[in-house]
């Protein structure tokens, strides 16, 4: 493709796997993170109130789920916008547009998540379009996570979109 902002080694990475993360829900840690965003719905923190509407236990925040496989990481590994080097969408290298902007992302949730589950997140990258916008050329990249626990049960899925300019 002449003029092309998406290179060889980025267009055969569409329909693949681009990043995959494992991780454990802690319940001491999806408390903090729900009180850190000042979400103190009581079936996160009180287990009698969970119990009573249905769930064996507290459950965890559902928007919490992206923190469970994500790893820590140095300052020195973060680009410029505070991603890690590695992780989520940018590990489609798009090496012609540099700059990045998170273009949306769509959630289902489909099970609620526990204390001591481990869930796995698998990122596909789903397609790849140059674009032509008001302030010049971009690529849009869409991509779908899906979250799973230990049991193979499908937790979430999200599908999100990213922007990237020269």
């Amino acid at each position: 493709m002449s003029g092309s902002l998406i290179d060889d080694e980025s267009w055969a990475q569409v329909g693949t796997e681009i990043s995959r993360g494992v991780g454990t829900v802690v319940k001491k840690e999806f408390q903090r993170w729900a009180a850190a965003v000042k979400d103190r719905n009581p079936l996160y923190f009180d287990a009698d109130y969970a119990r009573a509407q249905g769930y064996r236990d507290v459950i965890m925040p559902p928007m919490y789920i992206g923190q469970i496989t994500q790893g820590v990481h140095d300052l020195d590994r973060l680009r410029p916008d505070g991603i890690p080097l590695g992780d989520g969408a940018g590990d489609i290298a798009l090496p012609r547009t540099p700059r990045r902007l998170a273009g949306g992302e769509d959630i289902t949730f489909h099970e609620p998540i526990y204390h001591g589950d481990v869930v796995t997140a698998v990122r596909v990258a789903e397609s790849l379009e140059q674009k032509e916008g008001r302030s010049g050329p971009f690529v849009m990249l869409r991509t779908r996570v899906t979250y799973t626990r230990q049991d193979g049960g499908l937790l979430a899925e999200a599908f999100g979109s990213m922007i990237a300019k020269p």
